[in-house]
């Protein structure tokens, strides 16, 4: 059988410097590890899903039935073949077979003679969910119930030593406690079984450390509780404060010990304190010394923080008070469920990072203790979770899973707040087991009541709610809003929210539902990517972390150096009002780089200039002006870019800006092209038809309508055509006429009873088609888009360049997050969070804003259009809806292929429409007065092979 592996549990964990952040164990072999002084974990399954090792298998139901074979330990073993997939909702689905198999595992393990005299544990870091344990025959302790949670037995008097041994593991997917299936099984996310998380074996001396608690504070004072399994002889604990590496010492603390349970307690002085933007952790050395020998010694990582939850205000950390700009985040990725690895964490971390949370609620269960680890040193606020969905533990099972989370997670610096369960998942019976075992004596919050001095009412409508946000004294946090599903919520409508948030003084921040698609690889479905419906498609992310458009709106939203709206131009002079919204840190440590382009038509980005500079000592909540090193007006410019980085390297967020207007753009790209050789322009009416040739042009318009009818290139035809048709508002044609004017250019005028009152088409001699709309002068009309629409056939489409803002699509109510520049996408049909099987971003349909020019490659050839209208948004075709999509996230659309418009349309999300959600979910009421003279859309077409 394969050898035991040897961990340290108190490893370092180093961080790189740059934005990778690379955490790893440094594992080690002292002389006092081998002699049993230092605690040590051997592993008996994997360290983590992506190292497992392969233990015997059966499943007594389901797929693979009664066949013993090997599956690897962690794992959830739906993933590996076996038993019945299930998702939380099933229980209530006749048509839904519940799988409720039991698996059995065996795995044999060398025992050395020389852990005789040891006292040894097996532990499990996980298993779903009523967990027997057998040691060569013989049961090691009581059955355990709850599937997200750490349990223990000894087995010292069960062990062979110097032989080998058996294990027998058994595991019930359902549970024989009600409580713990309504808790756990009957939710709203996927339902597994298996042993998900680690299994080893813990060697240890007679006298050893049960339990260290750590309470370390702000100001230094350092106090832990220490349980022992017995009392030293003429024993004392000592506790020596390092840093990681532990190079430098803080100091001793020392106390006699004469009984199980033991406090120490002191000052630690010249230390940092530990807060999310610098998580600075040390490692203290707890010793049990007995006739002043070291007999057993374990390490703990700790921060020094304070944590207080004020009355009407809000809660504070070191004194200040926080905002969290957080997420809920599922244990889970597609190909292994529950089951996860270092590399499954730190990545998670670190898109969180990237888009500028501070924080993560852990929904809805206890978390892997790696990833709290990776909290701690990394930096993010925790909002730990003890299981319940909507119903909650019973009074037997409830104080022993909080027992265990408490036990597990409480030195983490890292959670500031515990919850009891989730909208509903609780008996408030068993609150009183947190403040028994937390020394710390965090906050106890509800997720989705006003209870214990916290609001976390969730999914709220905009200025919704007596006595809550609106009008409220207490401090208010929603534990879930802005509900994604598919392309819905989350950056949609955000802005409005935390502008309001901001607004407010018992305001907390929030969190969103949710990280990412949790969809999972169906083995009995050929490895189809399944998300239940519309269960489970709500996230930020795909299930493979691909980035929505989403993504990128919060990353500017949440962003902690924020810049004050202004307008750039060329006159722009390096003037910025900059505000810090970090919570600790002063921006002097933090950098801004610039950088000004050309943008050499369809092909590249030429950068001029560049440059950086350190920022000044802008404190946590201050704006203060400070001006860029620029030289003279920014003549020639088209394209201004600023990143901010933070003291790490990390870049904050990237800030596009266009210098010159669409016009005078327009004009430098299509002076070549009006330089070329006048073509004589023949016109010919027949059949209300006029067609027009130039060079080798042919341009037919229906004087009916005032459409384009059909455009032909000598021999090739483009299926560009019946355009402009109105959308938005009911419009009718009154009259069509065509003329050639004073510089003999054909021009095909167009009259209409409303928006847009009048479009004039003019052929150019050099081939070039422009196209002119007047602006809308509406009046009190609620509009939920405005524009004009061509058709082009779809299945001809092959990709699009343009030069605006990109290269997300956006929404009415998620503009942010998309930045001008010069982009790029090929054809995609994907429909958000749904087309598993060919899941490419960003998405090809949509809006798009500030169009400054486009190329259409397409079958037939490419298709340039340039616009003179400044903000002007461009669509490409209607985004398909999937089949489970809610009315809130399937919006009204134009109904034209490719479309200019003066307005586009909000989506809301998974549980209500745009207009629930703040002022940029709301139509438009279009006003105008007698003399206005709106902007109106000027586009020029340039048809090439």
């Amino acid at each position: 059988m394969n050898p035991f592996k040897l961990t340290n549990l108190s490893c370092s964990m180093l961080a790189a410097i740059i934005i990778s952040f690379l955490i790893f164990f440094v594992n080690t072999q002292s002389a006092k590890s081998q002699d049993g002084i230092v605690y040590s974990r051997y592993y008996l399954s994997g360290i983590d899903a992506s190292k497992p090792v392969n233990w015997e298998f059966m499943v007594n139901s389901g797929r693979r039935a009664d066949e013993w074979t090997e599956i690897p330990v962690p794992s959830n073993w739906e993933l590996h073949g076996f038993g019945t997939y299930n998702y939380g909702h099933d229980h209530n689905n006749p048509e839904r077979i519940l799988g409720k198999e039991t698996g059995y595992y065996r795995y044999n393990f060398n025992v050395p003679a020389i852990w005789e005299g040891k006292f040894i544990k097996i532990v499990f870091e996980g298993a779903m969910t009523d967990t027997k344990v057998k040691i060569n025959g013989k049961e090691a302790g009581e059955v355990h119930q709850g599937g997200f949670y750490r349990f223990s037995h000894e087995i010292t008097q069960l062990l062979a030593y110097g032989k080998e041994n058996i294990l027998e593991v058994e595991v019930a997917k359902h549970s024989s406690n009600p409580s713990v299936n309504r808790a756990e099984r009957q939710a709203d996310f996927w339902i597994f079984g298996g042993i998900f998380r680690p299994v080893y074996l813990e060697v240890l001396p007679q006298c050893h450390f049960e339990r260290i608690a750590i309470n370390a504070k702000a100001d230094g004072s350092f106090e832990a509780l220490v349980h022992l399994t017995e009392p030293p002889q003429d024993g004392s604990i000592e506790v020596e404060i390092l840093d990681l590496k532990g190079e430098v010492s803080y100091g001793k603390l020392s106390t006699a010990s004469s009984s199980v349970e033991t406090w120490i307690k002191g000052k630690i002085d010249g230390v940092k304190t530990w807060n999310p933007e610098k998580p600075t952790l040390y490692q203290a050395v707890f010793s049990i010394k007995e006739n002043d020998k070291t007999i057993f010694e374990k390490k703990e990582r700790f921060g020094f923080r304070t944590i207080e939850l004020r009355e009407s205000d809000g809660l504070y950390v070191n004194g200040e008070r926080v905002i969290f700009k957080g997420v809920n985040r599922h244990s889970f990725f597609p190909t292994t469920g529950r089951a996860l690895s270092d590399a499954n964490h730190m990545e998670d971390i670190l898109l969180m990072k990237e888009m500028n949370m501070n924080s993560v609620r852990m929904s809805h269960y206890p978390p892997d203790e790696r990833f709290l680890d990776l909290c701690d040193s990394l930096g993010l606020f925790v909002l730990d979770e003890v299981a319940g969905w909507q119903q909650g533990y019973d009074t037997i099972v409830g104080p022993k899973v909080i027992k265990s989370t408490v036990l597990k997670d409480g030195n983490h610096p890292s959670i500031v707040i515990w919850d009891h369960g989730n909208e509903g998942g609780w008996d408030f019976g068993n609150e009183k087991w947190f403040h028994e075992y937390d020394i710390q004596k965090r906050p106890v919050i509800y997720p989705w009541l006003i209870r214990n001095g916290m609001d976390t009412h969730h999914y709220f409508r905009f200025n919704a709610g007596i006595q809550r946000l609106t009008h409220s004294q207490t401090p208010f946090m929603p534990t879930e809003f802005m509900h994604g599903l598919y392309d819905g919520g989350h950056g949609a409508g955000l802005e409005d929210y935390w502008i309001d948030f901001m607004r407010n003084p018992v305001a907390s921040g929030g969190f969103l539902w949710v990280f990412a698609d949790e969809a999972v690889v169906r083995t009995d479905l050929d490895g189809a990517l399944d998300a239940d419906g519309n269960h489970a498609p709500d996230g930020i992310l795909g299930p493979f972390k691909e980035k929505e458009g989403s993504f990128y709106t919060i990353k500017n939203i949440w962003s902690p150096i924020q810049i004050k709206p202004f307008n750039m131009n060329q006159n722009f002079n390096g003037n910025l009002w900059i505000e810090n919204r970090y919570i600790y840190t002063s921006l002097k440590e933090c950098r801004l780089e610039w950088s000004t382009y050309t943008i050499d038509g369809f092909r590249e980005l030429k950068q001029i200039k560049n440059g950086e500079m350190s920022l000044p000592d802008i404190l946590p909540g201050e704006t203060k002006k400070i001006k860029l090193p620029i030289d003279g007006p920014l003549t020639e410019v088209d394209l201004f870019k600023l990143a901010a980085y933070d003291w790490e390297g990390r870049e904050l967020y990237t800030w596009n800006w266009s210098i010159t207007l669409p016009r005078d753009f327009a004009q430098k790209h299509l002076k070549l092209n009006k330089e070329n050789q006048q073509e004589i322009i023949e016109a010919e009416e027949t059949q209300k038809l006029l067609s027009i040739k130039t060079g080798e042009m042919l341009y037919v318009f229906n004087l009916e309508n005032g459409m384009l009818h059909e455009v032909k290139k000598g021999e090739k035809q483009y299926d560009f055509n019946n355009g402009p048709v109105v959308e938005g508002v009911e419009s009718k044609v009154e009259e069509v006429n065509w003329e050639m004017d004073e510089e003999g250019l054909i021009k095909i005028i167009t009259k209409y009873s409303s928006y847009p009152k009048q479009t004039i088409w003019t052929i150019h001699p050099s081939g070039l088609l422009s196209f002119e709309a007047l602006g809308p002068l509406l009046n009190g009309q609620e509009i939920d888009y405005l524009g004009l629409s061509f058709s082009y056939p779809e299945e001809k489409m092959k990709g699009v360049t343009w030069i605006g803002n990109g290269p997300y699509r956006v929404w009415k109510n998620r503009l942010k997050g998309a930045e001008f520049g010069l982009w790029q996408k090929d054809y995609n049909n994907t429909m958000t969070g749904y087309s598993y099987d060919n899941l490419i971003y960003p998405e090809f349909k949509g809006y798009h804003a500030n169009l400054f020019a486009m190329q259409l490659v397409t079958e037939e050839g490419t298709i340039q259009i340039y616009s003179e209208t400044p903000g002007i948004f461009f669509k490409l075709y209607n985004p398909e809806n999937p089949p489970h999509a809610t009315a809130g996230v399937t919006p009204n659309m134009p109904k034209g292929d490719v479309s200019f418009l003066h307005q586009i349309t909000p989506i809301g999300n998974k549980f209500s429409g745009p207009e629930t959600m703040g002022p940029s979910g709301n139509k438009i009421r279009a006003i105008s007065h007698s003399g206005d003279q709106p902007i109106g859309i000027k586009l020029w077409f340039e048809f090439k092979d």
